[in-house]
Parts: structure tokens; sequence; C-alpha cells
């Protein structure tokens, strides 16, 4: 079982870019979903979640109403569009999966329900 995320880049801040995790081994829309970051010397943090069918989506209130999670059943993969980036979501990108139909932020946002994660992708955003 291997996700994967990437497509990292350098962004100058006020920028998109869009992330993409494909799943090989998995049947993604049978799991729930997430996104988390890691900065330099900070912990990991939940970015954005979205559940199996997609009818519910979950955000970080540092992230909300600038970043969309989204899936694509037919290629088995989760996105991660992000508008307006800062230089504050400098991070490495993780996607994570789980097999388990969560519902509320309160589980999504949490790493130790994720049992698959992907290789993280570096964004670094330049002000």
């Amino acid at each position: 079982v291997q996700l994967q995320a990437f497509r990292g880049a350098l962004v100058q801040a006020g920028g998109s870019l869009r992330l993409s995790c494909p799943a090989y081994g998995r049947t993604l829309s049978r799991d729930s979903m997430g996104w988390f970051r890691q900065a330099p010397g900070k912990e990991r943090e939940f970015v954005a979640g979205i559940s199996r069918s997609g009818s519910s989506t979950y955000y970080a209130d540092s992230v909300k109403g600038r970043f969309t999670i989204s899936r694509d059943t037919a290629k088995n993969t989760v996105y991660l569009q992000m508008n307006s980036l800062k230089p504050e979501d400098t991070a490495v990108y993780y996607c994570a999966s789980s097999d388990k139909p969560y519902v509320g932020i309160r589980y999504y946002a949490n790493p130790a329900e994720y049992a698959y994660w992907g290789q993280g992708t570096l964004v670094t955003v330049s002000s």
C-alpha cells in the first residue's frame, strides 16, 4: 500500500498550488482521507479532511476559505487545492488515509486515526 504526494514547489505569497495524492494498493473511495503538514521545528498539524463519499469536508481554521480538499474516485486520488498562499503555509505536506468511516473533525484532525501516510511533499512559500 502506498500513498504518494508530489508536485511540491516553491511559490510566491498569494500564489496557488495543487497537491495530488494517488493511492496504490488501496481503494480510496472506502477511506476517510486527510492532509497534514509539518513546518520545521513544529509538530504535525491537521490541514483538511474529507469523508468517504466526499460529501463532508473539514478544515483547520488557518486554511479555511483558502484551501479545498477533494477526491476523484475514478483516479483513486485525493487533492489539496491551496490558494492565497502565505509564508506561514511553508511545510512538508502529507496525505493520510483510514479505512474507518469517521464523522466529525475530531477524528479527521487526529494523526493517530490514520493507518496510511504519503511520503510528504515540501511546499515553500516565499514572501
